[in-house]
């Protein structure tokens, strides 16, 4: 006779140990890319509304991998990105194999829980949403589980939280409080960050000359979403993006 909690619990044991696998790092992704863009699925913002409400986290994300990201970047918070834990694992079921940024607004243990637990290999910590001691104090509780950390500031201020030696080290080109965005935050902090970290861009970029000024100021990785979301097909969108990084002129800084 069949033995079905054998077939249970050798089931739960082979998913488990899926569960405990190394996650893609990251770090690694951006050093290793060609193009460093992380493309974020985000279906809505607190400051503009909706920006793709039918956007699915079974096509989109598997759809930027096909088309040259180095990493994925996903909003979870719902009330005011329209976003959900479970559009990770979607991504995940999709096939998605690079690292996925649990993209949230992370003030207690409890979420670094929940990220680890959908597939996650990152989590992003805010500086302006966290005093040091608990920034550090998650940042080690999610190298337990795991998941390295992209940790967010913004201006001058916040870099102190830089000697936490995060994973990465992210600049925020836009203001958490008023929702004004200025690429020139990343290139006026660049080279305040530690030599040694692995600097990303986030918010704000849309052209594909910009990518090229922010890496010769040192940054690895370049966050991008609404620039992609708002196309009628995001993946083709990244992928016109990133053949034209290197075939674009080169423009002067942002002052």
């Amino acid at each position: 006779m069949r033995d079905i909690l054998h077939d249970i619990m050798a089931r739960k044991r082979a998913e488990m140990a899926a569960a405990r696998a190394p996650r893609p790092s990251l770090r690694a992704a951006l050093l290793a890319s060609s193009t460093g863009i992380i493309a974020e699925f985000k279906r809505r913002s607190p400051s503009r509304g909706w920006i793709n409400e039918d956007g699915r986290a079974d096509v989109i994300p598997y759809s930027y991998q096909q088309n040259g990201a180095a990493a994925i970047s996903i909003l979870t918070d719902e009330h005011f990105f329209g976003g959900h834990d479970d559009f990770i694992r979607m991504a995940r079921q999709s096939g998605v194999t690079l690292p996925i940024l649990y993209k949230n607004f992370v003030v207690d243990s409890l979420q670094l829980y929940e990220a680890a637990a959908c597939g996650a290999s990152a989590v992003l910590l805010i500086a302006a949403c966290l005093s040091k001691r608990q920034c550090a104090d998650l940042m080690r509780q999610a190298h337990g589980l795991g998941l390295e950390v992209l940790l967010e500031m913004h201006d001058e201020r916040e870099l102190e939280y830089a000697d936490l030696q995060p994973d990465v080290c992210g600049i925020n080109n836009r203001c958490l409080g008023t929702f004004v965005t200025r690429v020139d935050t990343s290139f006026r902090l660049a080279e305040k960050l530690p030599r040694q970290a692995v600097k990303v861009s986030e918010s704000g970029i849309a052209d594909p000359a910009i990518v090229r000024q922010l890496r010769q100021a040192g940054f690895n990785g370049f966050l991008i979403g609404e620039a992609f979301m708002r196309q009628a097909d995001p993946g083709l969108a990244l992928r016109r993006f990133v053949d034209s990084i290197d075939s674009t002129p080169p423009c002067a800084a942002l002052s």
